[in-house]
């Protein structure tokens, strides 16, 4: 791992010499922006809105607009002049509960490990830290950016992790068309209770994957072998949906899914349920693509002619 800073955390009189690491990987696929006529990559030049020229970086200075096209200016050294109180220690201000904090706060997760001959002080922290439940709150610049944060242990390892100031969080109040609370249908509510015990587990983050990325870089490796690609546009969906329905084909989607393979005594009864799950599956598409009462219709027909087709045994 790439070491992206080195300090101490500090609390109390305590030193802790730590470095850090990043826990968080980009894997994103990048993607160049390039000519179309010629096929090259398109690289951008710095040049001054005022007088047209190129700029190069020993000529650039960092400025606040605080009038419209005025500016104070600033040098490298008197920014990093400002950052330096915080810019090699991560100060902790206070221990608290990690249930206290929303996790709306939290930002980006960096690996703490001691440095030179701070095993012992760090062992100290994470024990102390695992007793007592508690988690610590604390300042940081990291790259000249003052930042608060979490530090928190995972195993026998401390985490920080940056959190938002509180003045950078919106208030919930501010977000627009939020509905005010309205009576709900208890039959609806059983179900999508239902619904939620049906799929909740423990979490698995390996089983999660990044569709997206495996279908890009199919598309990738499939033009790199010559091959044209052609997608299938996805299917758009109303917003009127007839929530019984919905809900009702969801629970027959997440039993069927949660059975199992079937023995060789139950396949006449598998065979059954996927039959009636294929059907509720139907049911929601044309509930949630059609229009109320003429959805439940196509999903009723759709029922019925699957019951058609069912061989005679």
């Amino acid at each position: 791992m790439h070491t992206v800073w080195k300090g101490a955390i500090s609390f109390g009189l305590v030193h802790v010499p730590v470095k850090m690491f990043a826990a968080v990987e980009d894997r994103d696929i990048a993607l160049r922006l390039i000519h179309r006529e010629c096929g090259g990559p398109i690289a951008y030049v710095r040049t001054c809105k005022n007088c047209g020229k190129e700029v190069g970086g020993e000529e650039i200075a960092k400025g606040y607009e605080y009038e419209k096209g005025r500016y104070v200016l600033f040098d490298k050294d008197e920014l990093d002049a400002l950052a330096e109180e915080t810019s090699k220690t991560i100060r902790i201000l206070d221990f608290v509960d990690m249930g206290e904090i929303d996790p709306i706060y939290f930002q980006r997760s960096y690996y703490l490990a001691p440095d030179q001959a701070g095993a012992g002080a760090y062992g100290l922290l994470l024990e102390a830290m695992r007793r007592t439940g508690r988690i610590g709150i604390a300042s940081v610049a990291i790259r000249s950016k003052g930042s608060l944060a979490a530090v928190r242990f995972v195993g026998n390892c401390l985490v920080l992790e940056t959190i938002a100031w509180p003045d950078e969080v919106r208030p919930v109040a501010q977000v627009p068309g939020l509905p005010e609370r309205t009576a709900v249908n208890e039959k609806e509510l059983e179900m999508a209770a239902m619904l939620i015990d049906h799929l909740t587990g423990p979490f698995e983050p390996e089983k999660y994957r990044d569709a997206y990325r495996e279908r890009l870089m199919e598309a990738i490796q499939a033009k790199i072998a010559g091959e044209e690609v052609h997608i299938a546009p996805a299917q758009e969906r109303t917003n009127v949906i007839d929530l019984m329905a919905a809900l009702q084909a969801s629970l027959e989607a997440a039993g069927a899914a949660k059975a199992g393979p079937a023995t060789t005594a139950d396949k006449g009864a598998a065979g059954a349920g996927k039959r009636s799950a294929a059907a509720g599956a139907q049911a929601a598409e044309a509930a949630a693509g059609g229009q109320g009462g003429a959805g439940r219709r196509s999903g009723s027909g759709r029922k019925t002619a699957a019951k058609k087709k069912e061989p005679v045994p």
